[in-house]
């Protein structure tokens, strides 16, 4: 077992080196990250990172579900993983707290979304396609649907494969033409309709 000191320079490193990956696929991070008031590994919130300079929009991530290359989630392609959404909308972390804006509500749904399978994966197998829908009781995310996708893959000397899972909203019709014809089969439709990786929901659906 490493003594304490020797764990946090295990996860500093690979935490540093994580970082490297993701900025390599989701472009450079922003400056300001939202730290949560109780740390995550204490059970409060996750960190979140922003992600302004890569495809249109925004990204948000986590870093927290991979503490060091030995304990983290994991599925059946990447041996360890964090998570990634986005949001067609420039980065307004002025208004973050603003849920009249659409940036602000996106904020709260999206860190809702985050938290929640952030939990679940310290337990679940999350595999690319697959679906999954929150209960209804829930509070802001209830009876919204997402399906995963491995938005990432990179090579890693400690862990073979590290990824970025990213969990888009979608609409019920589409969860059930993908629980009927597979998630790669709507991953496709979402892509050729131009809709792919958002999580924007101010669209048609494509099932």
């Amino acid at each position: 077992m490493p003594t304490n000191d020797e764990y946090e320079k295990i996860a500093n490193a690979w935490y540093d080196r994580k970082s490297a990956m993701m900025q390599s696929t989701l472009g450079a991070e922003h400056g300001i990250v939202m730290h949560a008031l109780i740390p995550y590994e204490m059970g409060g919130g996750l960190d979140l990172y922003f992600y302004p300079n890569g495809i249109e929009g925004t990204g948000f991530a986590t870093k927290e579900l991979s503490e060091t290359p030995s304990n983290g989630s994991t599925n059946d392609i990447y041996n360890r993983y964090e998570l990634v959404m986005f949001t067609r909308l420039p980065l307004e972390l002025e208004l973050f707290r603003d849920e009249s804006t659409p940036f602000g509500q996106t904020y709260k749904t999206f860190n809702a979304i985050l938290n929640a399978i952030a939990l679940y994966s310290r337990h679940a197998v999350l595999n690319p396609y697959e679906t999954c829908e929150f209960p209804e009781d829930m509070d802001i995310i209830g009876g919204k649907c997402l399906i995963f996708d491995g938005y990432a893959a990179h090579p890693d000397p400690e862990v073979e494969t590290f990824g970025l899972l990213a969990p888009i909203e979608i609409f019920r019709a589409e969860m059930n033409y993908a629980r009927e014809n597979g998630g790669a089969k709507l991953i496709d439709l979402l892509k050729a309709a131009g809709h792919y990786p958002y999580s924007d929901m101010d669209r048609d659906s494509v099932a």
